[in-house]
C-alpha cells in the first residue's frame, strides 16, 4: 500500500513524456488498497475446535462441522494443507493447517484427530 501511496504522489512529478491527472494519483492508490486487502486475506484461515466440532475458515468462508459430521482428519502425502474428510467422499481443506508449519502442523492435526476421537467415542 505504501509503495503505491509513493508512487501515486511522485507520479505527476517525472518527466516521461506522459501527463498525469489526479485521476491517475486515485486509481494508483485504490489498485495498491485492492493489492493490501488481497495480501491480508492471506492471513485469514483459522480453526477451532471444541468437544462438538470444529470451525474452519478459509480465504473467503467459514464453516462449522459437527464432529458427527466428520469422518476424520487427514494430511494426505503431498498435500498443502490438512483436510477434514466429510460423507460421500468430500472434503473440507483446512488452511490454517499447512505444511510448511511442519512439526507444529503435525501437533495441530493430532490435537484435532483426539478431539475428533473423543467426540465420536464418547471420551
Amino acid at each position: 500500500m505504501v509503495f503505491f501511496l509513493i508512487a501515486a504522489y511522485y507520479m505527476p512529478a517525472e518527466d516521461t513524456g506522459v501527463i498525469f491527472q489526479p485521476a491517475d494519483q486515485v486509481a494508483m492508490t485504490v489498485i495498491g488498497a485492492f493489492v493490501a486487502g488481497g495480501l491480508l486475506l492471506m492471513a485469514r484461515p483459522r480453526v477451532r475446535a471444541d468437544s462438538h466440532g470444529i470451525e474452519v475458515r478459509n480465504v473467503i468462508t467459514a464453516r462449522w462441522y459437527d464432529w458427527a459430521d466428520v469422518h476424520g482428519v487427514s494430511f494426505p502425502d503431498g498435500a498443502a494443507s490438512a483436510r477434514l474428510e466429510l460423507p460421500d467422499d468430500e472434503y473440507q481443506s483446512v488452511l490454517a493447517v499447512q505444511d510448511v508449519d511442519r512439526g507444529l502442523a503435525v501437533r495441530h492435526v493430532r490435537t484435532l484427530r483426539t478431539l475428533h476421537r473423543a467426540a465420536v467415542l464418547g471420551e
